[in-house]
């Protein structure tokens, strides 16, 4: 599948997108009861080498996808290519959010920022330990439905981070090009 034009891995991409963040007016959410999260939008290099996906193509059930999935098979192949941003499947023996897509990233601990914990999440989950230098900016806060506001942060991850997925929270971890 072609889904557009690629967009290069470079230390130009990163110094637009640390511009652009800076300059978007972030808007926060008051808790009012919910919890605080964060994730971790990582920017990393990719290439078709990355298009690997574990689950078979009779595995997925895409019954559940709304609109017109014709010609698609839930898999994640061919969406590699230059720039793109972790994300990660679930296993589906968890007890909660059990085969869901996700970015890196939970509930923020006492005493922890919204930083502090997309860089733990991260590391605990793939194995990416990054420093506070690999942040390029934040993006909106997002209230969900199930109690928390989530804070995303985007992280500089890299060219070729070494990802070692925790089995017990990921099956899979995917590079999804910016294109």
């Amino acid at each position: 599948r072609q889904w557009g034009i690629m967009i290069e891995f470079t230390d130009a991409l990163r110094t637009r997108m640390r511009t652009r963040l800076g300059a978007h007016e972030r808007r926060t959410h008051d808790l009012d009861g919910r919890k605080r999260a964060a994730v971790a939008i990582v920017i990393v290099d990719s290439s078709a080498q990355h298009d690997d996906d574990p689950l078979i193509a009779a595995e997925i059930d895409m019954s559940i996808v709304p609109g017109n999935t014709a010609g698609l098979d839930g898999r994640m192949i061919g969406v590699a290519g230059g720039a793109a941003f972790l994300l990660c499947r679930r296993p589906t023996r968890m007890n909660r959010h059990a085969g869901q897509w996700a970015l890196p990233g939970g509930r923020v601990d006492d005493g922890e920022s919204a930083l502090d914990a997309a860089l733990r999440e991260l590391d605990e989950e793939l194995g990416l330990a990054l420093a506070e230098d690999a942040v390029v900016g934040w993006l909106d806060d997002y209230p969900t439905r199930s109690g928390y506001v989530i804070t995303p942060v985007v992280l500089w991850g890299g060219a070729s981070p070494v990802l070692v997925p925790a089995p017990d929270e990921v099956l899979a971890v995917y590079r999804i090009g910016l294109h």
